[in-house]
């Protein structure tokens, strides 16, 4: 019978072995009506459902009934009796939670032993949502106490919070349950601290135990306990005030600040040593953490703490741990609410370098919502000094100690060692020797005479290239922005940075004068007069006289951008596309490459879901935010219709583009024409770019797989109309083809570059770069080489398909010299 099993179960040979009889004795009608109810259930599930379903229905219905009839003495020993028959085994399905917590809430009178007996029971079911479930009920009644019935249940209090900072629960869950405990323990003794609290054996927390082992005092217990009140990314600001007044009370501002560096740079936990997961975690695999899930909410309180006491000494530990822990290629597993709660930290500094600090967090951490948390970081330090996220965000970029050049020299062993950024688009170290010769080989001397020296160097080179190339993209992403600037605010954070400079140098700006009248000034030349405001040159803005001035100019100086803007691409807003309204098809209907697709999305820092075999991973939307961030472009995909790839399409087809402004903290769809000149354009010129790379078209082999597919597109498209970025091409080779050794070969007819070889006359589409032959206009192909060029043919603007054609041409104006017997007999074929 279950009154006996649950009699024999319920003794401890303990002190509350009477209670436990008493309480089922006392309800011994509700152990009957459970017994029926499990008869009937087992009957429900092997013989007649329906008849047993109703009459377990009909028993349900009976003990509500009873429970709700009980006085506060039956109401507290039907608890107990239905505490210890949930989990009793394995035909325990029903856990009795919503009659608990209805008869905890009701009934009073708790007594401490009976409080006990509910604590120690908790505690004993085996699984973390029960355990969590049966605490959260049993607190309820433990709260209801007075002094001295905490008092009493001190050691089951104790015992429960041991097993709850060793129990995987939800971390919603465990704060909470934490909390409620320890606000227990500490009304009966403010100077005890919880065991496990203060994880044992981990290495950032050694600075706390110690400090509880040796020096426990009243201010200490409460400073801990309050740190790991923290259960969110940012504290509030009663959270702060309290957390200063207590650092001060325990006398623990030095006390943090080895908990930080600890978290940054102590060695971190290995899983097959610690956690309640190593009795299960079997075999060679495992991992290395910092800090325990269940530790999470004292670590992330002493970060904070180590902020508002240390200030700016916090900033570089701070920095180092939110690498560490949000950083794709660290020594330990990521830990987001960790790394989040750094973050947050740092801006709260109030410190310059915390300013470089999230700059270089920026550069180097991947992660979606922590890239997210770094821009809110950054808007809120903006915010404390009364500047706006822009000026913050060009202000906060490292010098890495370089002079105005943006180079930088040591002296090694009798050798000079130069780290310089060349061209505005490489870092280099140069090595000169004591008899003025130079090297980019590491000398002998300098490698073994100074490792540690070289080792710091080449990291400052990387650290260099990272910046560098941060500040291209965020630099070429102003053309969407329309910013002006003050020219002494432009000159400090732009022109003369060392980082920055060498890039804006190479640009066209426009200076404001006075009387309000703006005027274009070439790369690396100084502006006339005094002028009062910059802003970017944008084609756009520029009369086609203007335009074609500035681009003859750049190929005959030899001046080249280190982003494409005198020869960049103007998308305007087509008849077609004020017809449609709030969309573009100007881009629609291309097959594309889907994984190369997705990878130049990354690259250019759009944001898309990842095509699949799911659901909802049919529909494709790549996003990416225009004029600093006010607006946004949404590029609409889908997988090619007969795509029958496995975990992702080969093939995706494009579709729509629409525009959004933000509104508040959302976005509203707009119509085409409130879309700003500059925001459609550059969203626009993302798109073409993504088509033309990635378009079945542009792929010189395609017709060679023997595939069907898609041919009817790849013969439109590959040799169709010339979208803006090729028609910024043709210009450009009318520039550049005078100036080169072939140019008596080639000609511009229309769509084609005409390359005249003695064999044949070859027609090189300007788009897609393929390639047809006169007079019958048979198709030519010609792989590419993986290799880059080699660069002898000066370009005013980097473009791979640009260098590919002029490439082609150099080849096939020689075609007697063509070696390559796959390109020679097609060449043959039709001569």
């Amino acid at each position: 019978m279950l009154y006996d099993a649950l009699v024999a179960e319920s003794r401890r040979n303990d002190s509350l072995d009477d209670v436990r009889s008493a309480a089922l004795y006392r309800v011994r009608w509700l152990v009957d009506l459970l017994e029926r109810q499990r008869t009937e259930f087992r009957r429900a599930i092997h013989d007649d459902h329906r008849r047993y379903e109703a009459a377990g229905a009909a028993t349900r219905a009976e003990i509500d009934r009873r429970l709700a009839a009980c006085a506060d003495e039956e109401g507290r020993a039907a608890v107990l009796c239905l505490m210890l028959a949930a989990c009793f085994d394995d035909t325990s399905l029903w856990q009795y939670d919503t009659e608990i917590g209805a008869l905890i809430s009701r009934v009073r009178g708790w007594t401490p032993d009976e409080v006990a007996v509910m604590l120690l029971r908790a505690t004993e079911y085996d699984m973390g949502h029960w355990f969590a479930g049966g605490l959260r009920l049993v607190l309820n009644a433990a709260e209801q106490l007075d002094a001295d019935g905490r008092r009493a249940v001190t050691p089951w209090l104790r015992h429960a919070h041991m097993d709850l900072m060793d129990t995987t629960v939800g971390a919603s869950s465990h704060a909470s349950l934490a909390q409620r405990l320890r606000a227990l323990l500490a009304s009966v003794d403010e100077a005890y601290i919880p065991e496990g609290l203060i994880p044992a054996d981990a290495p950032w927390a050694l600075p706390l135990s110690d400090r509880a082992k040796t020096s426990p005092t009243p201010e200490l217990a409460c400073f801990v306990r309050h740190l790991a009140s923290l259960s969110g990314p940012r504290p509030a600001q009663r959270w702060r005030r309290t957390c200063l007044e207590l650092a001060d009370a325990a006398s623990a501002r030095d006390l943090v600040a080895d908990v930080l560096r600890a978290l940054a740079e102590d060695d971190p936990l290995c899983s097959r040593r610690s956690g309640s997961h190593t009795g299960w975690l079997h075999g060679g695999y495992h991992y290395h953490y910092v800090i325990h899930q269940n530790d999470g909410d004292l670590a992330r309180g002493a970060v904070w703490a180590a902020a508002l006491t240390g200030g700016p000494a916090a900033v570089h530990h701070l920095g180092a741990l939110a690498l560490r822990t949000g950083g794709a290629r660290s020594d330990v597993t990521q830990d987001l609410k960790l790394a989040g709660a750094a973050i947050n930290a740092l801006a709260e500094t109030g410190d310059p370098a915390s300013l470089e600090a999230l700059w270089r967090l920026r550069s180097r951490i991947k992660h979606r919502a922590l890239r997210k948390q770094l821009d809110t970081a950054l808007v809120r330090a903006a915010g404390k000094q009364g500047i706006t996220a822009e000026q913050l965000i060009e202000r906060s970029v490292p010098d890495h100690g370089l002079t105005p050049d943006g180079s930088l020299e040591r002296e090694l062993g009798g050798h000079r060692v130069q780290v310089a950024i060349e061209e505005a688009a490489t870092v280099r170290l140069t090595f000169t020797r004591p008899d003025g010769g130079t090297s980019r080989t590491t000398p002998a001397a300098v490698k073994d005479g100074f490792p540690d020296e070289l080792q710091e160097l080449r990291a400052l080179a990387k650290e260099m290239r990272g910046t560098l190339s941060d500040e291209r993209a965020r630099v070429e992403a102003l053309m969407s922005a329309g910013r002006e600037w003050p020219y002494d605010e432009w000159c400090r954070y732009y022109r003369d940075h060392p980082v920055t400079g060498t890039l804006v140098r190479g640009l066209i700006w426009e200076f404001q004068d006075a009387d309000g009248e703006w005027r274009a000034v070439a790369p690396m030349a100084e502006p006339p007069g005094e002028p009062e405001r910059v802003r970017l040159w944008h084609p756009i803005r520029a009369s086609t006289d203007d335009i074609r001035t500035w681009r003859e100019r750049l190929v005959a100086e030899r001046l080249r951008q280190p982003f494409k803007q005198a020869f960049r691409e103007i998308y305007l807003l087509t008849p077609a596309e004020e017809e449609t309204g709030v969309y573009s098809n100007r881009f629609a209907a291309h097959i594309v490459h889907y994984r190369q697709l997705y990878a130049l999305f990354k690259e250019r820092g759009w944001q898309a879901n990842f095509l699949g075999r799911y659901d909802g991973g049919h529909d494709g939307e790549a996003r990416a935010e225009f004029g600093d961030g006010e607006w946004r472009a949404c590029f609409h995909h889908e997988t090619a219709a007969d795509d029958d790839g496995g975990y992702a399409p080969e093939h995706a087809a494009t579709d729509q583009v629409r525009f959004e402004r933000r509104d508040g903290r959302r976005w509203r769809e707009v119509p085409l024409a409130e879309v700003p000149p500059l925001v459609f354009s550059e969203a626009m010129r993302d798109v073409d770019l993504f088509v033309g790379v990635t378009s079945i078209a542009a792929d010189p082999d395609w017709t060679d797989r023997g595939e069907v597919r898609y041919a009817g597109y790849w013969r439109t498209a590959t040799f169709g109309a010339l979208t803006a970025s090729a028609e910024v091409r043709r210009e450009a080779l009318e520039r550049i083809l005078p100036r080169l050794k072939i140019a008596d070969r080639c000609t511009l007819d229309g769509r084609f570059l005409l390359v005249r070889g003695d064999l044949r006359t070859y027609k090189i589409h300007l788009g897609s770069a393929n390639i047809l032959m006169e007079p019958d206009d048979s198709y030519l192909c010609i792989v590419p080489s993986r290799g880059k060029g080699n660069g002898k043919v000066f370009l005013p603007f980097e473009d791979d398909r640009l260098s590919l054609i002029l490439s082609k041409a150099f080849l096939l104006a020689a075609d007697t010299k063509i070696t390559d017997e796959s390109i020679l007999t097609q060449i043959k074929r039709g001569a």
